[in-house]
């Protein structure tokens, strides 16, 4: 791609209503000289126009209502905030990557069985046939890369839609992991030890926090700097953004979708190796619920389903809300049959103030 047509697919980003570092509250140069209440309203504008305004209110109400009504339970202790925190992490490693590729206008939900996958691939190789564990890792990693390598391809090809093609993956890799864990080990379920680099790396400690945080804060980073800091970010949201437009401005929208289908799955076997190691142990029912988390995570953190539109700051505030929500419940006294119909409600809340908080800003632009 020519240094013109990069421009090209950074303008058509820029220019979009639905890029979140789009021109912010649509303020002209003219603006400047209409003193400061004009100034304070764009930079309001601003604010609001971010794809994580919603729930970055919504995170800091929840925080203070469990504050209040479970922190004399424990919810505000290190062992409570510990546990939120965690749960956070583990939805927000798997998150981001999801959250990209839906960026871009595609789906996985694939994820739960990769989980699985790489869990049970790190569990066999390492204890039915003696490998390093560094290799099993790599392999179980690697797995995850040729199931996402897998879901583009076909996707790409047939011009089947990701969800169904996603979908099917989900079920053969299910039917899969099950089969091939019996037939290696004559099990579904491994225990594993590790020790030393790995072990620290993949099953330390953080402080009171488990080491899924540090690897959260990490993709966490990289996936901002690419999506705001680089020309492939700009192409992420061009092609979900407006797909024929990014083909016309020299956008390789294939390319961009591949490379995010590799990374969702990625990001879902690096759970299943921290899952395993952390536990001790590996299941073929284990990742599951990531299929539902991860994109709800994704959907309050201001992702749009339809594409173009959506932040990895808001993904992982939107995985925070989904932690606090998950422990506050239990640290109230409250039965925990309730979650779901509290996430539930919340995804659909988040959507709803995602939307105000979009329109709001574009109509307040657009005066």
């Amino acid at each position: 791609m020519t240094t013109h047509q990069a421009n090209d697919s950074e303008s058509l980003v820029h220019g979009s209503s639905t890029a979140p570092h789009s021109n912010p509250g649509g303020l002209s140069s003219s603006d400047s000289g209409r003193g400061q209440p004009a100034a304070s309203s764009g930079r309001l504008r601003s604010l609001a126009r971010r794809p994580e305004a919603g729930v970055a209110l919504a995170a800091l109400a929840l925080f203070v209502f469990f504050a209040i009504t479970a922190g004399g339970n424990g919810f505000l202790t290190p062992l409570g905030t510990s546990g939120w925190v965690d749960t956070a992490s583990e939805i927000g490693v798997i998150a981001i990557p999801v959250a990209a590729l839906l960026i871009a206008g595609e789906f996985d939900l694939s994820i739960g069985a990769v989980v699985a996958a790489s869990s049970m691939t790190t569990a066999i190789a390492t204890t039915h046939y003696g490998l390093p564990i560094w290799l099993s890792i790599a392999m179980a990693i690697g797995l995850g890369a040729v199931v996402g390598a897998i879901n583009g391809y076909i996707t790409l090809r047939t011009g089947v839609g990701s969800f169904i093609v996603t979908l099917a993956m989900l079920m053969a890799l299910t039917g899969l992991t099950l089969g091939f864990s019996r037939l290696l080990s004559g099990t579904t379920s491994i225990s594993i030890e590790s020790d030393g680099l790995a072990h620290a790396l993949f099953a330390g400690e953080i402080g009171p926090f488990s080491a899924t945080l540090g690897w959260w804060l990490l993709i966490g980073a990289v996936a901002t700097w690419v999506l705001f800091r680089t020309v492939f970010g700009s192409w992420v949201y061009a092609t979900g953004g407006d797909l024929e437009s990014a083909k016309m401005n020299g956008v390789p929208v294939r390319r961009v979708k591949r490379t995010l289908f590799i990374c969702s799955s990625m990001g879902a076997a690096l759970i299943g190796v921290l899952q395993t190691l952390q536990f001790n142990g590996a299941d073929t029912s284990r990742g599951s619920s990531f299929v539902f988390s991860a994109i709800a995570a994704a959907v309050i953190g201001g992702v749009l389903l339809t594409g173009g539109y959506g932040s990895p700051i808001g993904v992982s505030l939107g995985a925070i809300t989904y932690g606090v929500v998950s422990s506050g419940i239990y640290y109230t006294g409250w039965s925990t049959d309730w979650v779901q119909l509290f996430l539930g409600a919340l995804v659909l809340l988040a959507v709803l103030m995602n939307n105000y908080f979009r329109k709001l800003a574009l109509s307040s632009g657009g005066s």
